[in-house]
């Protein structure tokens, strides 16, 4: 048994465990895997310490926001793989998804009543937080939360960073510790544990578990179901079998060129973030693979933590480009948000930014999109109008183009309060890897956070850094993504 780092762990109510309990129920709603899994882990040692079988409920509601056919489909195909890798362990698995409003209510609180504790997972954006107070106020035993979101536990900082580089910094003096401390890559493997034999019918009749059908997620079977059918579902598979071969393809097709991974026209990236979004991979076995791939130690760390971009993992180019973006800049965003209340509001811009947007407020917008205009990729901008067409086919754009996505955006909107709403609002709706702090630091950088002011001054923009389709245009190829994304007509 490997303990969790205490740091990981927070108690979100002051009641007892029940030593009478029949088991310890792990509540699954951020870290939907079974490997790499910090929550999993505590509950699986909570499990053997007190002798007990082992209960995963992973539930998924009809209403949470912008549930479509697009996002229930992705996670719906992480609790398929769930299914059927937990059937052949000691564990017992409750899927349950919701085919009617407000049909899962109770379900925890009655589940609670026979288990000993209650694992969840400690997730600090979306509407997660606000679930996770409830119902450990609703539930008599004790509600303990774990940290599975990165490589740095998210409370290991005391204030949110400005900038990249500020952080990375942070980052080079702290990351020792977490490197050694890993969780395991299967906290279930070679377990013995009692299982649980039957829940009572008093949930399993009124709470039926979902059928393997409907974890499918056939085009039928989300018909029927009552979530936002406008979102088509894309063609991609969610699940930790899917995150895996995708971590594999980038190992072993892409790395090598991901420095070049900001022209459009090649596919580069490693395109892991909507399995990091619904926690389906966990960056700890993305750099285990890296660690394995370079035949890497920890003795060939820089003992230099200057922040520097590159030099400090003793890793190749390509490998310590890719955990830049992998950990400096997504973890930023979950500082951002751990630390600010206000993470996603426009008051959480820097100073000089609201300053500057503020001056430039009332300047002539050569063009103005309505919303609906920008919805529908209707703009007088091909490159532009080629990426939100991505975003509405492939619930992703390429990510250099994100940025150019999004400063076009506050170039045709009447303010920047505007522009930021219409980029939220897309992303959250439309990509896979919305609703997350990394996707809300990605949309606030657009306007000046993590960045410093630029000059010369703009209209529009003031000092915010300024990016055209044409300067993007002739600095990279485009005419193979222009192709491929090109609206109809």
């Amino acid at each position: 048994m490997t303990k969790v780092p205490e740091q990981r762990i927070t108690k979100y109510n002051d009641r007892p465990i029940n030593g009478d309990g029949h088991y310890v129920l792990y509540w699954m709603t951020a870290f939907r895997r079974p490997f790499y899994n910090f929550a999993l882990q505590q509950a699986v040692n909570r499990a053997v310490e007190l002798q007990k079988p082992l209960l995963i409920l992973e539930a998924l509601r009809c209403d949470y926001p912008y549930a479509s056919d697009r996002l229930h489909r992705f996670i719906l195909g992480g609790m398929f793989a769930n299914q059927h890798h937990f059937s052949g362990t000691t564990a017992s698995y409750y899927p349950y998804v919701e085919t009617e409003k407000g049909a899962g209510k109770g379900l925890l609180q009655a589940l609670g009543e026979d288990a000993c504790l209650i694992v969840g997972d400690d997730y600090p954006a979306f509407f997660l937080p606000r679930m996770l107070r409830a119902a450990a106020a609703r539930v008599d035993v004790l509600l303990e939360a774990v940290d599975a979101n990165g490589l740095l536990p998210l409370r290991a900082a005391e204030k949110d960073y400005p900038t990249a580089y500020a952080f990375r910094r942070f980052l080079q003096k702290e990351l020792r510790g977490p490197l050694l401390d890993l969780p395991q890559p299967d906290p279930l493997a070679k377990l013995k544990l009692e299982s649980l034999t039957q829940l009572p019918k008093s949930i399993t009749e009124r709470w039926l578990a979902a059928s393997d059908q409907l974890l499918a997620a056939g085009p039928e079977t989300l018909a029927s179901l009552p979530i936002d059918h406008s979102v088509p579902a894309t063609d991609e598979t969610g699940g930790w079998q899917a995150a895996d071969n995708c971590l594999q393809r980038f190992l072993d097709e892409r790395l090598a060129q991901y420095p070049q991974r900001s022209e459009p026209d090649l596919q580069v990236t490693s395109e892991l973030s909507p399995y990091l979004h619904f926690g389906q991979i966990a960056t700890q076995q993305i750099v285990q693979a890296l660690i394995e791939r370079e035949n890497w130690t920890i003795d060939k760390l820089s003992p230099d933590a200057k922040g520097k971009r590159s030099g400090w993992w003793g890793m190749s180019e390509a490998a310590e480009s890719f955990l830049d973006e992998l950990i400096t800049w997504r973890e930023l965003g979950f500082n951002t948000c751990v630390l600010r209340k206000d993470f996603d509001r426009y008051p959480s811009l820097p100073d000089w930014a609201r300053e500057t947007l503020e001056k430039h407020r009332t300047d002539p917008r050569p063009q103005r999109y309505a919303f609906e205009d920008f919805e529908q990729a209707r703009s007088h901008d091909p490159l532009w109008n080629a990426a939100q067409t991505q975003l509405l086919e492939e619930g992703r754009i390429h990510n250099y183009l994100r940025m150019l996505w999004g400063k076009k955006i506050l170039e045709w909107s009447v303010d920047a309060e505007t522009a930021l709403q219409t980029m939220l609002t897309l992303n959250d709706k439309y990509a896979l890897d919305g609703r997350d702090p990394n996707s809300v630091s990605g949309t606030f950088w657009c306007l000046g956070r993590y960045d410093r002011p630029w000059g010369p001054e703009r209209p529009i923009f003031g000092k915010i850094r300024y990016m055209s389709s044409e300067n993007t245009a002739r600095k990279f190829s485009v005419k193979a993504y222009l192709q491929r994304y090109r609206l109809p007509g």
